[in-house]
């Protein structure tokens, strides 16, 4: 009964005014999605382009690094040719020897005259058989003789000396080390602290610091005085010093905390070092009793009984034998020394 006076026109006005209000709403929201979505994919292409951008500058750095690794390889070779190639120079300023290599080749050679005329003079080989044999034997003596004088044992002691020293900064090193990296966090400046090390530290360790440390006061670069420090003591050790310092010149980064990481790297390859020196003591003591048992059993054999042994001295045959027996004996030498060699 109500709706039977109502106007289908105000119906239908209304009908059609809800399907346009309803419209405009759809349109609306659908224009507030697409805004949505444009802004999303922005902020996503905004995004997208900053880990593109960290993405191209983590591969630069990673490409500096190669570059900078590649670069000190090529230094590293370049070093140790040197180094080979001016083997005497190189062993004479590791074992602290403040002479040229012609005073150590004059050297050689005054031992080498030595040792000829002390075998000249003592004539050992006329002792069992004097006669023609024994002069014909006699400059072959005195030829080894000198051979050893002026080659084997001038260049022996010299090995021997340039080791003990280098033995003796590679113990002292990580110490420096610790010094340095305790000046550096209390606000010391690399010199500084370099210069402490050189007062500090005993010898030899205190004179290469004070080395460096006098070249960085006359102006020469850090990196380049290090190179100095190991072109004059060529050791592990002393190249990685050089290393962690030429990164961080160029990189950046705390360096307190690469040296100490350095120090505890190197205790704990002596560490290493001497529980390996402990566990092959056994080994090289037999073969230096093997090494020597044919020089000890000759010279007894020499004092019992001299004209049995001293047969290889005055003979061709036995000149022969001995040559033989000594390429034999240096022969297992080598290989024992190879197979008691750790590589640490």
């Amino acid at each position: 009964m109500a709706l039977s006076g109502i106007n289908p026109t105000i119906i239908i006005i209304a009908v059609l005014a809800f399907i346009v209000v309803g419209g405009l709403g759809f349109a609306l929201s659908a224009e507030t999605s697409q805004d949505i979505a444009r802004r999303r994919a922005k902020n996503l292409g905004v995004r997208g382009t900053t880990k593109d951008g960290a993405n191209d500058e983590i591969a630069q750095r990673r490409k500096q690094t190669q570059n900078m690794l590649k670069k000190m390889r090529e230094q590293e070779e370049q070093r140790r040719s040197v180094l080979t190639s001016n083997d005497v120079r190189g062993l004479l300023s590791r074992a602290g020897l403040e002479f040229t290599p012609q005073t150590f080749y004059i050297y050689s050679g005054l031992s080498a005259a030595v040792f000829g005329f002390l075998m000249f003079l003592s004539g050992i080989e006329g002792l069992p058989a004097p006669g023609p044999v024994g002069t014909k034997s006699r400059p072959a003596m005195i030829l080894i003789a000198m051979l050893f004088g002026g080659l084997l044992l001038p260049r022996f002691a010299l090995n021997s000396m340039a080791n003990s020293r280098s033995n003796k900064v590679a113990n002292q090193f990580a110490d420096a080390l610790d010094v340095l990296v305790r000046g550096i966090k209390s606000g010391l400046p690399i010199a500084e602290g370099l210069q402490v090390i050189a007062q500090e530290s005993p010898e030899p360790l205190g004179a290469e610091f004070k080395l460096v440390a006098d070249n960085l006061k006359m102006g020469t670069t850090l990196e380049r005085a290090l190179l100095q420090m190991y072109k004059r003591n060529p050791i592990s050790d002393i190249n990685f010093f050089v290393i962690v310092m030429s990164i961080q010149a160029k990189s950046g980064g705390n360096l307190s905390e690469a040296l100490g990481n350095l120090s505890s790297v190197i205790r704990a390859r002596k560490m290493m070092k001497e529980k390996v020196k402990a566990l092959s003591a056994e080994a090289k003591a037999s073969g230096y009793i093997i090494g020597a048992l044919p020089i000890v059993v000759g010279l007894m054999v020499y004092f019992s009984t001299p004209n049995y042994i001293m047969e290889l001295f005055i003979t061709d045959l036995g000149h022969t034998i001995l040559f033989c027996a000594g390429l034999l004996m240096i022969t297992g030498i080598l290989v024992m020394r190879s197979m008691m060699n750790f590589d640490s």
